[in-house]
Protein backbone atom coordinates (compact mmCIF):
# COMPACT_ATOMS: atom_id res chain seq x y z
CA UNK A 1 0.00 0.00 0.00
CA UNK A 2 1.10 3.27 -0.93
CA UNK A 3 0.48 6.56 1.05
CA UNK A 4 1.23 9.94 -0.19
CA UNK A 5 0.87 12.78 2.00
CA UNK A 6 0.09 15.34 -0.99
CA UNK A 7 -3.46 15.42 -2.73
CA UNK A 8 -3.99 13.46 -5.99
CA UNK A 9 -2.74 15.51 -8.53
CA UNK A 10 -5.43 15.24 -11.40
CA UNK A 11 -6.97 17.79 -9.08
CA UNK A 12 -4.72 20.72 -9.92
CA UNK A 13 -5.75 21.46 -13.95
CA UNK A 14 -9.36 21.89 -12.73
CA UNK A 15 -8.32 24.38 -10.34
CA UNK A 16 -5.84 26.38 -12.57
CA UNK A 17 -8.77 26.21 -15.55
CA UNK A 18 -10.82 27.91 -13.05
CA UNK A 19 -8.49 30.74 -12.61
CA UNK A 20 -8.38 30.73 -8.68
CA UNK A 21 -5.38 31.51 -6.69
CA UNK A 22 -5.37 29.79 -3.48
CA UNK A 23 -3.04 31.30 -0.98
CA UNK A 24 -2.98 32.12 3.01
CA UNK A 25 -1.15 35.48 4.08
CA UNK A 26 -0.68 35.89 7.56
CA UNK A 27 -0.81 40.03 8.94
CA UNK A 28 0.40 40.36 12.47
CA UNK A 29 0.39 43.60 14.42
CA UNK A 30 1.14 44.58 18.15
CA UNK A 31 0.33 47.11 20.59
CA UNK A 32 1.51 47.81 24.20
CA UNK A 33 -0.94 50.19 26.51
CA UNK A 34 -0.45 50.92 30.05
CA UNK A 35 -3.97 49.37 31.32
CA UNK A 36 -3.63 45.92 32.92
CA UNK A 37 -5.07 43.31 30.99
CA UNK A 38 -8.26 43.18 33.06
CA UNK A 39 -9.05 46.90 31.84
CA UNK A 40 -7.41 46.24 28.48
CA UNK A 41 -10.05 43.28 28.09
CA UNK A 42 -13.02 45.78 29.47
CA UNK A 43 -12.49 48.14 26.62
CA UNK A 44 -11.85 46.07 23.97
CA UNK A 45 -15.13 43.50 24.87
CA UNK A 46 -17.31 46.40 24.86
CA UNK A 47 -17.96 46.55 21.21
CA UNK A 48 -20.75 49.25 21.11
CA UNK A 49 -17.80 51.52 21.26
CA UNK A 50 -15.67 50.18 18.48
CA UNK A 51 -16.75 52.99 16.04
CA UNK A 52 -15.01 55.51 18.41
CA UNK A 53 -11.69 53.31 18.00
CA UNK A 54 -12.60 53.24 13.69
CA UNK A 55 -15.12 55.02 11.42
CA UNK A 56 -15.08 51.71 9.47
CA UNK A 57 -18.11 50.45 10.95
CA UNK A 58 -22.28 51.13 10.54
CA UNK A 59 -24.66 51.81 12.96
CA UNK A 60 -25.51 48.81 14.40
CA UNK A 61 -23.40 46.03 15.26
CA UNK A 62 -24.96 43.18 16.60
CA UNK A 63 -24.56 39.55 18.42
CA UNK A 64 -26.70 36.27 17.59
CA UNK A 65 -25.98 34.44 20.75
CA UNK A 66 -24.43 35.45 24.23
CA UNK A 67 -21.43 37.56 23.75
CA UNK A 68 -18.30 36.73 23.64
CA UNK A 69 -19.30 32.76 23.91
CA UNK A 70 -17.23 30.64 21.67
CA UNK A 71 -20.34 29.59 18.74
CA UNK A 72 -21.62 33.12 19.08
CA UNK A 73 -21.76 35.52 15.79
CA UNK A 74 -21.24 39.00 16.10
CA UNK A 75 -22.11 41.01 13.16
CA UNK A 76 -21.50 44.49 11.48
CA UNK A 77 -20.90 46.42 8.36
CA UNK A 78 -18.15 47.71 7.12
CA UNK A 79 -18.68 51.17 5.35
CA UNK A 80 -14.85 51.64 3.49
CA UNK A 81 -12.40 51.19 2.21
CA UNK A 82 -14.87 48.81 0.36
CA UNK A 83 -18.72 48.35 1.84
CA UNK A 84 -18.81 44.73 3.31
CA UNK A 85 -21.09 42.70 5.59
CA UNK A 86 -18.72 40.83 8.42
CA UNK A 87 -20.37 37.42 10.14
CA UNK A 88 -17.76 36.60 12.74
CA UNK A 89 -17.99 33.51 15.09
CA UNK A 90 -16.31 33.28 18.46
CA UNK A 91 -14.45 30.19 18.31
CA UNK A 92 -12.37 30.49 21.57
CA UNK A 93 -12.82 33.69 24.43
CA UNK A 94 -10.78 33.18 27.83
CA UNK A 95 -11.14 36.77 29.48
CA UNK A 96 -8.90 38.66 29.79
CA UNK A 97 -6.04 36.79 27.83
CA UNK A 98 -7.71 35.72 24.58
CA UNK A 99 -10.39 35.83 22.11
CA UNK A 100 -9.89 34.34 18.13
CA UNK A 101 -12.86 33.94 15.72
CA UNK A 102 -13.31 33.27 11.93
CA UNK A 103 -14.63 36.19 10.14
CA UNK A 104 -16.41 35.47 6.24
CA UNK A 105 -16.43 38.65 4.30
CA UNK A 106 -16.13 39.26 0.35
CA UNK A 107 -15.01 36.03 -0.51
CA UNK A 108 -12.34 35.99 2.31
CA UNK A 109 -12.34 33.63 5.39
CA UNK A 110 -10.06 34.93 7.93
CA UNK A 111 -8.99 33.66 11.40
CA UNK A 112 -7.82 36.28 14.05
CA UNK A 113 -6.81 35.92 17.51
CA UNK A 114 -6.04 38.82 20.18
CA UNK A 115 -4.04 38.11 22.78
CA UNK A 116 -3.67 40.68 26.11
CA UNK A 117 -0.10 39.53 27.92
CA UNK A 118 0.96 41.51 31.20
CA UNK A 119 4.13 43.59 30.10
CA UNK A 120 7.04 43.34 32.11
CA UNK A 121 6.99 47.35 32.54
CA UNK A 122 3.61 47.30 33.67
CA UNK A 123 0.49 47.43 31.42
CA UNK A 124 -0.30 45.01 28.70
CA UNK A 125 0.77 43.73 25.49
CA UNK A 126 -1.54 43.80 22.77
CA UNK A 127 -1.05 41.29 19.91
CA UNK A 128 -3.12 40.39 17.09
CA UNK A 129 -3.00 37.50 13.86
CA UNK A 130 -4.94 37.10 10.87
CA UNK A 131 -4.50 34.64 8.90
CA UNK A 132 -6.42 34.64 5.29
CA UNK A 133 -7.37 33.31 2.32
CA UNK A 134 -9.90 33.44 -0.33
CA UNK A 135 -10.10 33.33 -4.10
CA UNK A 136 -7.41 36.47 -4.87
CA UNK A 137 -5.93 38.64 -2.12
CA UNK A 138 -6.40 41.94 -4.29
CA UNK A 139 -9.61 43.10 -5.08
CA UNK A 140 -10.64 46.08 -7.22
CA UNK A 141 -6.91 47.50 -7.67
CA UNK A 142 -6.75 47.50 -3.63
CA UNK A 143 -4.11 44.71 -1.74
CA UNK A 144 -6.37 43.26 1.13
CA UNK A 145 -3.51 42.57 2.88
CA UNK A 146 -2.66 46.26 3.34
CA UNK A 147 -5.99 47.37 3.62
CA UNK A 148 -6.18 45.09 6.69
CA UNK A 149 -2.99 46.41 7.81
CA UNK A 150 -3.86 50.03 7.93
CA UNK A 151 -7.17 48.64 9.28
CA UNK A 152 -5.17 47.57 12.19
CA UNK A 153 -2.96 50.24 12.86
CA UNK A 154 -5.83 52.31 13.08
CA UNK A 155 -8.22 50.33 15.42
CA UNK A 156 -6.07 49.11 17.97
CA UNK A 157 -4.08 52.14 18.06
CA UNK A 158 -6.90 53.81 18.87
CA UNK A 159 -7.96 51.57 21.06
CA UNK A 160 -4.78 51.60 23.29
CA UNK A 161 -5.42 55.24 23.25
CA UNK A 162 -8.41 55.06 24.91
CA UNK A 163 -6.88 52.30 27.54
CA UNK A 164 -3.75 54.71 28.29
CA UNK A 165 -6.62 57.32 29.04
CA UNK A 166 -8.85 55.07 31.19
CA UNK A 167 -5.54 53.40 32.88
CA UNK A 168 -4.48 57.35 34.66
CA UNK A 169 -7.91 57.22 36.16
CA UNK A 170 -7.06 54.16 38.26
Amino acid sequence: MSFSPRPNRGLAPDLCAAGLRSEIVRIDHIVFTDAQCDLAWKVFSNWKNWPSFSDIYGSEIQWKGAPWAPGSRLEFDLLHPVRARVDRVITICTPPRCVAWINHVRGYTMEQWVLFDPYIGGGTKVSTWIEMTGEEMCGEGKDARLILKEMLEKWFGNFCLECDRLAERV
